[in-house]
């Protein structure tokens, strides 16, 4: 999936576009790898693909390729993680760099998700949510 920095906007430099590229991760989990920067106009392939996966056990999001990431993003996790939590799922990230990092730090969202230094990591802790 791919979102240009604009509604429609094919021709957006490469440093703005954002990516959400889908694997399946080991039994029963997903992984969602995410480049670019999240925001207002970039969240939607996000917020489908986190649908789209509802029924899974686990999404681990590797956010290792994010650059940026501002309250709608934030948000769209956030709302994620509640659906998954309700369906008995889990939604985990891996891989937050200092600028995307720093934003979940402050915002305090950090202390909701179990957060792994890379999607390595994510995928070897069997224990439960």
């Amino acid at each position: 999936m791919e979102a240009g920095s604009g509604a429609g906007d094919r021709s957006a430099p490469e440093a703005h576009r954002f990516l959400v590229e889908s694997r399946p991760g080991a039994p029963g989990v997903v992984v969602l790898s995410l480049s670019g920067e999240l925001d207002h106009d970039t969240a939607q392939p996000l917020q489908d693909a986190l649908e789209e996966h509802d029924t899974a056990g686990r999404v681990v999001v590797d956010c290792a390729g994010l650059r940026f990431c501002d309250s709608t993003g934030l948000n769209v996790l956030l709302r994620a993680r509640l659906r998954l939590r309700d369906t008995g799922g889990h939604l985990d990230l891996a891989g937050l760099g200092p600028p995307v990092d720093r934003m979940f730090e402050i915002t305090g969202a950090r202390t909701v998700f179990r957060v792994y230094d890379d999607v390595a990591d994510a995928l070897a802790d069997r224990r439960p949510g």
